[in-house]
């Protein structure tokens, strides 16, 4: 049984429990972090480990659908080989890290904030007519110091806001990784180091952050 990382009082994350069924498919949305989160005790592997305990009896599929350097536009394109038509009956969707982090890498080009809404909201509105219930999770962070000096932290802030109003306007699931990622990080990084606390190099998820992740998305599927 995985150990909750955050306390179960928090708010992080918002919506009903889902209560799982028979044949549940959960799709896993997302880039380089959740393509690693497949992995040996990667978010997404450790949320099938606790499912797989807690519902044997349901078959429960689970499915890990990052690539590496994709920001929401890239979603968008993929959208029906890689969701639509895999038949999902929820979807994490947790992007909005390469779509800030790339407007500070030579070579590289981010995502606007306009466009990062207009995308999101049709990526959103297609899987639910598809007949999938989505969460929605805001991205988490670049840069662990907890007292908010990171470089690109202001504009983290302002998509995860863009995140939130859209799960609030499409009233689905929010699951605010970025909240639970500053909570756990205020508590436990007294040193204010740029990583080594939940990521390996700032962004990517190291064994703490994989169950800090794994436990927030945990809150929905069903009673722990």
């Amino acid at each position: 049984m995985l150990l909750l990382v955050i306390a179960a009082t928090m708010t992080s994350c918002t919506g009903e429990r889902m209560l799982m069924r028979t044949g549940e498919r959960i799709l896993f949305l997302g880039d380089s972090i959740t393509e690693l989160g497949v992995k040996p005790n990667g978010y997404v592997a450790l949320v099938q480990e606790q499912l797989s305990t807690q519902y044997p009896e349901l078959g429960i599929e689970i499915i890990g659908a990052g690539i590496s350097g994709n920001k929401v536009t890239d979603l968008l394109q993929r959208l029906g080989n890689d969701v639509i038509e895999r038949k999902p009956t929820i979807v994490f969707i947790y992007i909005g890290i390469n779509d800030v982090w790339h407007w500070a890498l030579p070579n590289h080009k981010g995502t606007t904030k306009e466009e990062f809404e207009g995308v999101l909201r049709e990526i959103v509105a297609r899987i639910r007519y598809s007949g999938a219930e989505v969460v929605l999770c805001t991205p988490s962070v670049i840069g662990e110091k907890f007292d908010r000096t990171n470089p690109q932290d202001p504009m983290v802030e302002e998509y995860c806001a863009i995140s939130r109003k859209i799960a609030f306007d499409r009233r689905i699931r929010l699951c605010d990784l970025r909240k639970a990622f500053i909570a756990y990080l205020t508590e436990n990084n007294k040193e204010n180091r740029e990583k080594n606390i939940l990521t390996t190099d700032g962004v990517h998820l190291n064994d703490a952050g994989n169950r800090l992740v794994a436990d927030e998305m945990l809150r929905f599927l069903g009673e722990r």
